[in-house]
């Protein structure tokens, strides 16, 4: 038997299979990229260039950064961009406090009926949120609560599929652990935040991932809850500025504003999956695009303060 040939045998298909499974790859993420290079493409070309173009092309010979200044002149994204920031936080961070708890309270505390109010409580994931949504509306409005960011928050600050995921994994922590913290003396509280937390911190960084995806992403309930500009997201924001601003006429003026409400989660995945300097360096423009959010609201109420004046 040629052992030779059988091994250069082997290694010949291995290398045809890869080169197949990275060109099917290759293809798979220039389709899934190129709705952002386009969007990316798009705002940096001119008004004019752009109404030019009758047939579209896939480069620019002129880029300008005009569409971006706009962006934050013309309509006030700015603004919500901020309030995006402000209802992110607040509401990721109530999330986390309310979801370890509960998390933790049905993982390790006894109590009597533990079992029955976690299963009713499961049972909240069968309701159609359409109902859930309804019920909110009408909670916050008889609240008059409409218009602030207290009604935008309160109703999610939990989530029972959250508080599920992290109970089971807190489950999994051996149960040793915590007689021997029993033992020592340790608090409940102290031996969550020093032990339980650091084992299962995976998880509780995918809850603030999927939390803040959630949140900036969020379009129905705060479309339903406020009317008011001065509390709009970014996602009522973009479809404002489509209406009413310049969205239907100065297309790469929108994408601009697209790119920029973006960035933030992008540069949150870049920080979450490469840690470290690199983490870092990935978050500092973050503080630039929360600096100048910050800027462009001050100078659009000074602005308005002068032009009302």
């Amino acid at each position: 038997m040629d052992y030779e040939k059988i091994e250069k045998s082997a290694r010949l298909r291995d290398r045809v299979r890869k080169t197949i499974t990275y060109f099917f790859l290759t293809v798979w993420g220039i389709l899934v990229l190129f709705p952002f290079y386009w969007m990316v493409l798009t705002s940096v070309k001119s008004y004019g260039a752009y109404n030019s173009e009758w047939i579209p092309k896939l480069y620019t010979l002129s880029p300008t950064l005009q569409n971006y200044v706009d962006a934050f002149t013309q309509v006030p994204l700015g603004g919500y961009f901020l309030n995006t920031i402000v209802f992110t936080v607040i509401t990721t961070g109530l999330m986390l406090i309310v979801t370890v708890l509960a998390a933790y309270g049905f993982a390790r505390l006894n109590f009597k009926g533990k079992d029955l109010v976690f299963a009713l409580f499961l049972s909240l994931m069968m309701i159609p949120t359409e109902l859930v949504v309804i019920t909110n509306f009408v909670t916050i409005t008889d609240l008059n609560l409409r218009n602030t960011f207290t009604g935008l928050i309160l109703p999610s600050v939990t989530s029972v599929f959250y508080i599920y995921l992290l109970k089971e994994t807190f489950s999994q922590v051996p149960d040793e652990l915590y007689y021997a913290a029993k033992v020592d003396g340790t608090s409940d509280l102290k031996y969550l935040f020093k032990v339980m937390i650091p084992i299962c911190r995976p998880t509780v960084v995918t809850i603030t991932i999927l939390k803040v995806i959630e949140c900036w992403n969020s379009y129905v309930w705060p479309r339903l809850i406020t009317d008011d500009q001065s509390y709009f997201l970014v996602s009522n924001g973009i479809q404002e500025i489509r209406e009413n601003g310049f969205g239907r006429e100065n297309i790469p003026a929108m994408m601009a504003a697209v790119v920029v409400i973006s960035l933030p989660l992008s540069y949150l995945l870049g920080f979450t999956f490469h840690g470290g300097p690199a983490g870092i360096w990935m978050a500092f423009p973050v503080a630039l695009t929360l600096a100048g959010a910050l800027f462009c609201r001050r100078f659009l109420r000074k602005t308005r303060t002068v032009a009302a004046g």
